[in-house]
């Protein structure tokens, strides 16, 4: 079996298991208990909170423990509106190909009287900075752009984007769950005041992630109850898997460069191999991505047969948002790059690991470029492209 959706979720490293199991035997305590196995799992908690600030730059104090990204998203978007509402600011600005638990947010917004601004990418995938200046306006209270894209992967200008949002006076929120623990992220560097991040996305487990708030910004609570995480998220805190995911982001962080430029050379080759099927088209920057993305567009066959047909050889991928897969949608990502409905309906997203090897990289290409051929061999789509009916598009 050749896993290839570690963009959906990743295996958890030895490390973050090895953690977590500790944690559960050892430190059960509840933090918030005063006696010596609760103040354990008090210093176990605290210890990684100083771990991951340390890995993207921040304070301690600015790191609340989360269930994953969707929920940090959530509150960091929701906070900043609290924050613009209160000073009569009611625009937000964002991009067209954000996370679902970031539009989705947004819509509820606009229902309650934001007025939504979202940028066009374009069809390299990239937002551009002076788009984001020129959308800016006295009224605008947040700015909301992905680190990098969840689907095809393209790594956005971050740090450009941060600091015209500090020259304007205006808070800055970056859904980082791609991005953390893949490339260097750094809050200060980057003129960040909000980030998300989600553990199973660099090896930790799923159902806890983190928020970065710059210190001074006001969160609004989503969870009420007791006075956990200082009073911003209600509940005993999931501190095995808090542990684990620390853990899984300082071995992330510790070897990324050695990572990133074994996973970039496979990275490529995909792209070199699948680049020879006629009527495809990689989507997306090809340079300016994440190490371990390629996305495809084959022109004449539906991307879930593709998927499918590339199970029985042995190949787990998909064609795009483990959150939105049982949609029959095209991708909201692919449509925003411009790509036409019957074009986006065959994609295939390919998000390599570092255990992928050489020998694996051959075996995708040989087997997507052989179930591309028959699936278009019985498409009458396919026919009448070849025979002219209809022009092709790629």
């Amino acid at each position: 079996m050749i896993y290839a959706d570690n963009a959906a979720t990743t295996r958890m490293s030895e490390a973050a298991l090895h953690t977590m199991v500790s944690v559960i035997r050892e430190n059960y305590g509840n933090p918030s208990s005063l006696y010596s196995i609760g103040q354990r799992a008090k210093e176990t908690l605290e210890e990684a909170r100083r771990s991951v600030a340390e890995v993207i730059g921040a304070d301690p104090r600015e790191i609340l423990f989360t269930s994953g990204g969707s929920e940090a998203d959530n509150q960091a978007i929701l906070s900043a509106a609290a924050i613009g509402r209160k000073n009569g600011k009611m625009h937000i600005v964002s991009s067209a190909f954000e996370h679902h638990a970031v539009l989705h947010t947004l819509e509820k917004l606009e229902k309650e009287g934001f007025e939504i601004t979202l940028l066009d990418v374009h069809e390299n995938g990239i937002v551009r900075p002076e788009e984001v200046e020129a959308a800016l306006r006295a009224d605008t209270c947040l700015v909301t752009i992905m680190y990098a894209n969840n689907e095809i992967g393209t790594i956005q200008p971050i740090r450009e984007i941060g600091s015209i949002c500090r020259k304007h006076g205006v808070l800055f929120h970056t859904d980082a769950v791609q991005a953390v623990g893949h490339i260097p992220v750094h809050v200060v560097d980057d003129q960040v005041d909000l980030l998300s991040a989600s553990a199973h996305k660099f090896h930790g487990p799923k159902g806890v992630g983190f928020l970065f708030a710059r210190k001074g910004i006001r969160l609004a609570n989503l969870i009420e109850g007791g006075a956990q995480e200082n009073g911003k998220r209600a509940g005993t805190e999931n501190v095995p898997g808090i542990a684990a995911m620390a853990a899984a982001l300082k071995e992330a962080a510790g070897r990324m460069q050695e990572t990133a430029i074994s996973l970039t050379e496979k990275r490529n080759k995909l792209i070199r191999g699948l680049s020879g099927i006629p009527h495809s088209a990689l989507n997306g920057d090809e340079m300016r991505r994440l190490p371990g993305n390629v996305n495809f567009c084959f022109e004449g066959i539906e991307g879930e047969s593709l998927l499918l047909l590339l199970d029985d050889k042995g190949i787990e991928a998909s064609s795009g948002s483990a959150c939105t897969s049982g949609s029959l949608d095209p991708s909201h990502v692919l449509l925003a790059i411009g790509r036409v409905h019957d074009v986006a309906h065959g994609s295939l997203r390919l998000s390599i690991g570092e255990d992928l090897t050489d020998e694996d990289v051959d075996e995708i290409i040989r087997s997507v470029t052989e179930v591309v051929a028959y699936l278009r061999s019985f498409s009458p789509i396919w026919r009448d492209l070849e025979s002219g009916k209809k022009q092709h598009i790629l």
